[in-house]
């Protein structure tokens, strides 16, 4: 997959780690599709490195979603501890 494909699928990770892990974020739309691209990257470098999985060349792999979309709920729920109460 290319760098646009990652970006469509941390789009639409972060979308789904939203609707999974519903509630108020502190960076609000933007900052959690941010958190989505760079779950999505860094799900896929996880799942290619340490899990034996290498990232195919398929962008309906389901295995490369779940990488992505695991990624981007791991880091989704770092931000909001690290910066959740700033907007209280």
């Amino acid at each position: 997959m290319g760098i646009i494909s990652w970006i469509i699928l941390g789009l639409l990770a972060g979308a789904i780690a939203k609707f999974l892990l519903p509630g108020r974020d502190p960076g609000g739309f933007i900052g959690t599709t941010l958190i989505g691209i760079a779950g999505a990257f860094i799900g896929g470098w996880i799942s290619a490195r340490w899990l034996d999985h290498p990232i195919t060349k398929e962008f309906y792999d389901g295995t490369t979603w779940a990488a992505a979309i695991g990624g981007s709920l791991v880091l989704l729920i770092a931000y909001r501890l690290l910066f959740g109460n700033s907007r209280d």
